[in-house]
């Protein structure tokens, strides 16, 4: 049954898989003592932990558990989203892997497979909020424990909106007047890294927040969808369709799609567009680039007038190797996670909210915009809350919208296609 879905990942991902080499203990040394007698002492234990999000986003949390923890020695191994799955699925299959698992979308795929330590009796667990531990639970057991939150909305240059009379939008039609307005002046309105399939799938789905998820009607389509009872292409068309109207207006163009990440970053850091889709990780490069630049964020927001949504929610989650040999060691990591400073080490290099009980979070001016939003808990991303198959249903369908950017499918033919793997999945888990 493992190998059965995860060569179907493999198959639906399309990247050839890279193999990196397993995580091992570095075995005991020998070293002598003051008074010339050999004594035995054990050396570090190595713990591998592999995660999509860069180094850099870890950097404080990572010193933190060198200094608390002595006795591990932490390889942290960056793989980008785009390849995550599949060196990881390589290196499960092969019976090796990290010791840790930083997980998002395909959290109940790996726990289903039985790739995943159960999580759910250990005394750290009980520390998160139900809401921050129910993306990465399966038949009531819990498999992973979540990091901070993550959240992406629409940043924007402020300075660039004042000068030239700009409001922050209350509707779709809004945000699209004010990209031809800003075209008008000879400003490029947004930039978008669409080389990567994430941005259009996540400002969609931002569209279909407002549209769809915010009416009460709709709350138990995603359990639906994972049933295969509900299908995205009838549900959604009419949201993404509306959402679409950045391509058909020319705002998302085809030439986006020769465009990384980092080139959009810089796009919009360095002044060249007024608006860039993204969340809090990217605010340190920005003001790096740009020390004076000032910078806001504001919700996609809906058809109708109100506070907008964010995409995001949970964000990933630390899981355990069901094979790792260190149970011990990397018990006390997830261990020392679970306390107030650890939390604010990993919310130091990339702003969210926090699921450990009783910690609060300032996210500062930049967010102020996005207030309404967050008191109203406008903040979802359903392929990492909800579906049991995530990952590879939004990695489709980012694909697909990017061959809808290029001219050769259609709004609906995308959704289609992320139905398609939806099913796909589903069967390939009887």
């Amino acid at each position: 049954m493992k190998k059965k879905w995860l060569s179907m990942l493999l198959v639906l991902t399309m990247i050839p898989a890279l193999i990196a080499g397993c995580g091992s203990g570095t075995p005991k040394g020998e070293s002598s003592s003051s008074d010339g007698k050999d004594k035995e002492v054990k050396e570090p234990v190595e713990i591998r932990i592999m995660g999509y999000n860069a180094e850099s986003t870890r950097a404080t949390y990572l010193k933190m558990l060198d200094e608390k923890l002595p006795n591990i020695k932490i390889v942290f191994e960056f793989v980008a989203l785009d390849n995550f799955n599949n060196v990881l699925n390589s290196q499960l299959q092969a019976g090796q892997g990290p010791d840790i698992i930083e997980v998002g979308g395909e959290t109940r795929l790996l726990a289903n497979a039985g790739f995943l330590m159960d999580l759910t009796n250990e005394s750290f667990t009980s520390k998160y909020a139900d809401a921050g531990l129910a993306p990465y639970s399966l038949d009531g057991k819990v498999y992973a424990t979540p990091l901070q939150s993550w959240y992406e909305g629409i940043f924007y240059n402020k300075k660039m909106f004042q000068e030239h009379g700009i409001e922050v939008p209350k509707t779709f039609d809004e945000f699209i007047q004010i990209h031809k307005q800003l075209a008008d002046k000879g400003i490029k309105p947004q930039t978008m890294g669409a080389q990567s399939w994430e941005p259009m799938m996540k400002q969609s789905i931002g569209l279909v927040n407002n549209d769809f998820y915010s009416n009460p009607d709709n709350k138990d389509f995603d359990e639906k969808f994972n049933k295969g009872e509900a299908k995205l292409a009838d549900a959604w068309l009419p949201a993404v369709e509306k959402w679409s109207q950045l391509i058909t207006e020319g705002i998302l163009k085809p030439d986006m799609l020769g465009l990384s990440y980092d080139q959009a970053l810089d796009e919009f850091a360095t002044g060249k567009a007024a608006m860039w889709e993204s969340g809090p990780w990217a605010v340190g490069t920005i003001m790096e680039k740009s020390p004076d630049f000032e910078l806001g964020m504001f919700p996609i927001p809906g058809s109708e007038e109100g506070p907008g949504w964010l995409v995001g929610g949970p964000g990933s989650a630390f899981a355990v190797n069901a094979n790792t040999e260190h149970k011990e060691e990397v018990l006390q990591i997830l261990d020392l996670t679970a306390t107030p400073e650890a939390q604010q080490a990993l919310i130091k290099d990339n702003a969210g909210s926090s699921f450990l009980k009783g910690v609060e979070v300032d996210l500062g001016e930049i967010y102020a915009d996005c207030e309404e939003a967050f008191k109203a808990g406008n903040v979802y991303a359903p392929w990492t809350a909800a579906w049991d198959s995530g990952n590879p249903v939004v990695e489709g369908y980012g694909k697909s919208l990017q061959e809808v950017v290029a001219g050769v499918k259609t709004v609906k033919q995308a959704l289609g296609d992320a139905d398609n793997i939806n099913q796909t999945m589903r069967e390939s888990l009887k």
